[in-house]
């Protein structure tokens, strides 16, 4: 009796044995998730197979045969892609939106700060100013053409208004005289020693160059973010990285586990190894930010460039009463330096003087701003600023969310609610052999600690060029931006201690560069913008009478205003 009891239980028990073993190699179960994933399980077989042609799974009974194998590989690389990029998607984002909303609020500034300075010279000069404008509409466009990346030195080409304001209006207070091109070089070369318009240039030139580096050097700061965002966000992965991935997402549907995920750490070190070159992006970028920062304060502080365009009419018309306050004084100096230019046998009072009291002048009233066409005055871009202030204020907030990004990536990556099975510590996971428990340790983020990643075979002597040009971009924008806290333009700096120079900033209206060739093609720049001419634009020398006469004569109008 009990031995048929005995052989009983045994039968029982291979029994069950071989039900378990029939019910292990039947597949459908997986036939069923590759449907779900949107495979063609055409190639699944229906029951396990020997795994000895498997590149890459367990090579074992398997559900899997090299053609879905491959169709793994290709799914897993298409699928770390968009990983990567809806990650990255929200950092994107922020850089193109906020660098489109800076830049068109520079450029509305500037429009309508050159509008409102035309039309109250058009009120109080008429048309004299009108026949004389060019003088005016160089400045705005050499400073508009310095913001959207032009080779523009903004000192110089402030001096180079200044002079040429000085010129026509010696030329106009000196009308009994022939002033020929070479008496008027001669009067440029005492200007620092004149100072005509007393200590309005030198104020302003260090306003406006403040705030304009800094403008434009925050707009191309947050291109070049951008850029570099977008580029490393479309990520490639080698071979090592897509067998990798592939036997951690889909190498447990061939082991017959098409629900189980893989743990955590075992995630992550398949993410630092695929994204190892992307980690060492992290410092630069960090840097990058910091900087960024720096320079926002700008943005914020008392040389923004709005506080800086909003009264530049009020202060040219300063800087003009002062040069008539001193006219006699200034003539003085400049026949003692420059020798008596010859009569012209004309009088200062038929010269020009018709025309000037011809024109109709009545005194400024600050508060009659000008308002244009499209009905934008400055009191809406006063309320526009306001609202940039706030703008200013998000940015640092998102900058500072940035910091550590490229780093972070695989932990980002391998949350639960993404790939893994969360921080399991029972062996309820993938471990790339099998269901349980994965013990190696997690190694460091960047290129050279791949040496011992136990899961991706990462050649750490061969750094990926993609990369390191998007770094040396991002190191190239962080000493421009640098330079632009502390005011200094660095197209105009000696870069003789610097082996590679430096390049300027830009509102990149086109496409900003971000390569290596930014640093290489910057020093070539340099020279360039040394041989230029400043000003750009040609005018004649010898102006038509009218303005600066009208401006002398009417000047006094305007007088009680500004004293």
């Amino acid at each position: 009796m009990l031995r048929l009891e005995t052989l009983l239980c045994t039968f029982s028990a291979l029994c069950f044995a071989a039900k378990a073993e029939l019910k292990a190699r039947n597949c459908s179960e997986v036939r069923e998730a590759f449907a779900a994933k949107g495979f063609s399980f055409s190639h699944v077989p229906l029951q396990e197979i020997p795994g000895e042609h498997l590149r890459v799974c367990p090579q074992g009974n398997t559900c899997c045969t090299p053609e879905i194998e491959d169709a793994f590989g290709q799914r897993s690389k298409q699928e770390f892609g968009n990983l990567v990029d809806e990650i990255s998607h929200n950092l994107r984002s922020i850089f193109v939106s906020r660098h489109q909303k800076f830049d068109e609020f520079f450029l509305e500034l500037l429009e309508n700060t050159e509008r409102s300075l035309n039309e109250m010279f058009v009120r109080t000069y008429g048309k004299p100013y009108m026949q004389n404008a060019e003088v005016f509409e160089n400045l705005f466009a050499e400073l508009k053409r310095y913001y959207t990346g032009g080779n523009v030195n903004l000192e110089e080409m402030l001096n180079d208004f200044w002079s040429r304001l000085l010129e026509r209006m010696f030329t106009l207070l000196n009308s009994q005289y022939v002033i020929t091109e070479d008496y008027l070089e001669c009067i440029s070369k005492y200007t620092d020693q004149l100072k005509p318009f007393g200590d309005v240039p030198r104020k302003l030139k260090a306003q406006v160059t403040r705030a304009f580096v800094a403008a434009r050097t925050f707009v191309q700061g947050l291109s070049v973010g951008r850029e570099v965002a977008q580029r490393v966000s479309k990520v490639s992965s080698t071979p090592a990285c897509m067998r990798a991935l592939t036997k951690m997402s889909y190498c447990p549907f061939c082991q017959g586990m098409p629900a189980i995920k893989p743990c955590k750490n075992y995630c992550l070190n398949v993410m630092k190894g695929c994204l190892a070159n992307q980690a060492d992006l992290d410092t630069e970028w960090n840097h990058y930010i910091d900087a960024m920062l720096l320079v926002a304060q700008r943005l914020e502080g008392p040389f923004n460039i709005e506080s800086v365009m909003e009264p530049i009419d009020v202060k040219i018309s300063e800087a003009i009463m002062n040069m008539q306050d001193n006219s006699a004084q200034v003539s003085y100096k400049v026949f003692q330096g420059c020798g008596q230019p010859k009569p012209s046998g004309m009088s200062r009072s038929t010269r020009g003087v018709p025309d000037v009291f011809n024109a109709r002048f009545r005194p400024y009233n600050p508060d009659e701003r000008p308002t244009t066409a499209a009905g934008t005055s400055l009191d809406r871009l006063r309320i526009i600023w306001n609202t940039m202030q706030h703008s200013v204020v998000d940015i640092k907030g998102k900058l500072k969310q940035s910091k550590r990004f490229w780093s972070s990536l695989p932990e980002e990556m391998c949350v639960e609610t993404r790939l893994t099975a969360g921080n399991t510590t029972d062996g309820h996971c993938w471990n790339g052999h099998t269901k349980g428990r994965y013990f190696p340790e997690v190694v460091t983020d960047g290129l050279t600690n791949q040496v011992n990643n136990p899961e991706v075979n990462v050649d750490i002597t061969r750094p990926d060029t993609f990369i390191r040009q998007q770094i040396m971009a991002l190191r190239v924008m962080t000493n421009k931006l640098k330079n632009a806290y502390n005011g200094n333009d660095i197209y105009f700096q000696d870069t003789s201690d610097e082996g590679s120079g430096s390049g300027s900033g830009s509102g990149c209206t086109e496409a900003c560069p971000t390569d290596t060739d930014v640093a290489a093609s910057e020093a070539t720049l340099v020279e360039a913008d040394r041989s230029e001419p400043v000003g750009g634009a040609s005018s004649t020398r010898m102006p038509p009478p009218g303005l600066l006469t009208a401006l002398v004569l009417s000047v006094s109008a305007l007088h009680m205003r500004w004293r």
